[in-house]
């Protein structure tokens, strides 16, 4: 309701699924493009046909695994990128836990059961 009462989506990246996504697909304006890249909501949602067709949406879907096989090129420009992008200070992940070797255990017990909100650190001393 917050992203419609602004003005809508033109652009949606999802890596979560579930609500979120039929929370997007409300949001999403005429003619937007929604990207679902993963389900970390253990959820995977349906695309109903006739709001695609209705608001002219375009779903363009992306799994990065698949081009370890068929492009792997394509994985290396984009994590060099990425790299470099980082090292400028252009980009920052969300780290929501930084722990300590000794507790790698509830490291893996948090991703596994879905409760970090970013990326989850392990720390070797």
């Amino acid at each position: 309701d917050a992203v419609r009462a602004l003005g809508g989506a033109d652009v949606v990246y999802d890596p979560v699924g579930g609500a979120l996504w039929e929370a997007a697909l409300r949001a999403a304006n005429f003619e937007a493009r929604l990207l679902p890249i993963g389900f970390a909501s253990g959820e995977v949602p349906q695309i109903p046909a006739n709001i695609l067709l209705v608001k002219n949406l375009t779903v363009i879907g992306l799994y990065w695994g698949a081009y370890w096989k068929a492009r792997p090129q394509v994985l290396r420009d984009s994590f060099a990128q990425l790299l470099a992008w980082w090292a400028a200070g252009r980009i920052a992940p969300h780290v929501s836990n930084v722990l300590p070797l000794e507790r790698a255990g509830e490291a893996l017990a948090l991703l596994r059961e879905r409760k970090a909100a970013g990326k989850v650190v392990v720390r070797v001393d």
